[in-house]
C-alpha cells in the first residue's frame, strides 16, 4: 500500500535540562484545528528517535514532550491521544501502543502564573480580542507594539492596528483612544463608550487587504501580480480566514488555496 508522504517539520524545538536530564520540547503553533495532529506529532517523534539512534555519542535517547500552542477561535475538540482514533477490543488495549500530545489553548491560559509582563500582556490581549472586550485591552498600560500587532493578526482583529502610535511600546490608553477617534471621524464607530470608545468597524475591506499584503510580503519577501489581483478580488470572509491562518502560510500556493 502506498502512503502519502508526511512533511516532518515542527515550528519550535527546544533542548533543555530538567532535573539533570536533557529533554526536547517540541512546540507547534496552530491557528486552525488539525484532526490529524496526534498522527503528525507521532511521526515527528519517531523520526527524531530514529535520528538519535544514529548518534553513537548518545548513551540514552533524549525524551520528547509534544505541545500544540493553539490560537484559533474555536475550542480544541480533536483527538489528543492515538487511542482516540482507534476502536480497540478490550482484551487488546494493554497491548496497543499509545502516545499523546498536550494542546495549550491560548484562550484558556491562566495568565496570572506568567511572570514576564509583556508575555502576559500578549496572551491577555489575544484573550480580550476574542471576547471583544476592548475595555480589557485598555488596562494593558504599556504593551510592546509588535506583540499587539501579532495578537491582532492571530485573532483577525486587523481593524485594531489602524492609527497605532509609533514607538516600541504602546500606551494603551492613548492608543485605543486614537483608534476610537479615527472610527468616530469616519462615522463608522460601532462600539460603546465604557471609559473608552472602541469600534470594530465592518466594511473596511481595503484596509484589511492592505494589511494582509504587508504581512505576506514580510513572510514571503515579495508577492506576484497574480496573487495581488486575487487578494483584490477576495471576499471579506476569505480574507478573515487568511488572517487567522497567516502564521501557517509558507508560499503563495497556501494563500491561493484559502482565498480561491
Amino acid at each position: 500500500m502506498d502512503y502519502p508522504s508526511i512533511e516532518r517539520r515542527r515550528d519550535i524545538v527546544v533542548k533543555t535540562d530538567v532535573d539533570g536530564v536533557c529533554c526536547l520540547f517540541s512546540i507547534e503553533h496552530q491557528s486552525t484545528i488539525d484532526k490529524n495532529m496526534v498522527i503528525r506529532y507521532g511521526n515527528y517523534e519517531m523520526t527524531e528517535y530514529l535520528k538519535q539512534l544514529k548518534n553513537k555519542k548518545l548513551k540514552r535517547l533524549v525524551p520528547q514532550v509534544m505541545i500544540v500552542f493553539y490560537t484559533g477561535p474555536k475550542k480544541w475538540k480533536r483527538p489528543l491521544t492515538l487511542s482516540d482514533y482507534l476502536d480497540i477490543p478490550e482484551e487488546l488495549k494493554e497491548y496497543v501502543n499509545d502516545w499523546k500530545i498536550k494542546a495549550v489553548d491560548v484562550k484558556e491560559i491562566d495568565t496570572s502564573k506568567i511572570k514576564d509582563e509583556q508575555t502576559r500582556y500578549f496572551l491577555e490581549a489575544i484573550q480580550e480580542m476574542y471576547k471583544g472586550n476592548y475595555e480589557g485591552l485598555h488596562r494593558r498600560i504599556k504593551m510592546n507594539r509588535d506583540n499587539f500587532i501579532y495578537a491582532a493578526i492571530i485573532t483577525g482583529s486587523l481593524d485594531l492596528i489602524r492609527d497605532l502610535p509609533e514607538g516600541d511600546e504602546i500606551d494603551m490608553c492613548e492608543g485605543m483612544e486614537r483608534m476610537a477617534e479615527g472610527f468616530r471621524n469616519e462615522g463608522r464607530m460601532q462600539g460603546r463608550e465604557q471609559g473608552i470608545l472602541v469600534g470594530r468597524s465592518e466594511g473596511k475591506l481595503e484596509e484589511k487587504r492592505s494589511t494582509l499584503k504587508e504581512q505576506l510580503e514580510i513572510k514571503l519577501g515579495t508577492i506576484s501580480n497574480n496573487l495581488e489581483l486575487q487578494l483584490t478580488n477576495a471576499t471579506l470572509e476569505k480574507l478573515n480566514i487568511l488572517t487567522r491562518n497567516i502564521f501557517n502560510i509558507t508560499n503563495e500556493e497556501d494563500v491561493l488555496k484559502i482565498i480561491n
